[in-house]
């Protein structure tokens, strides 16, 4: 579902980022998220927390590996975090 309509965000693209081990602050300053109207907030706030408590995901770097700076396997997939928040399509 759409979070941040000002934006265009889902909670699917905010559980992404949460899952990849951002802070809703580096969130907001990647995405945009409630860098408006700020009716948003709260419901990404809650995406980003559920998301950080049910199901930390760490980026593994492997030596000699070119991408480096990419997101975790799980995340790059787009596996949905198991939060009861976060809707299973976008």
């Amino acid at each position: 579902m759409i979070v941040c309509v000002c934006r265009r965000i889902s909670d699917r693209e905010i559980a992404r980022h949460a899952r990849a081990g951002m802070s809703f602050d580096e969130i907001q300053f990647e995405l945009g998220v409630a860098t408006q109207c700020g009716r948003c907030e709260d419901c990404a706030r809650d995406v980003v927390a559920q998301c950080c408590a049910s199901a930390p995901v760490a980026a593994i770097y492997r030596e000699g590996e070119p991408s480096a700076g990419a997101l975790a396997p799980s995340t790059a997939q787009g596996t949905p975090c198991s939060c009861s928040q976060v809707s299973p399509q976008a």
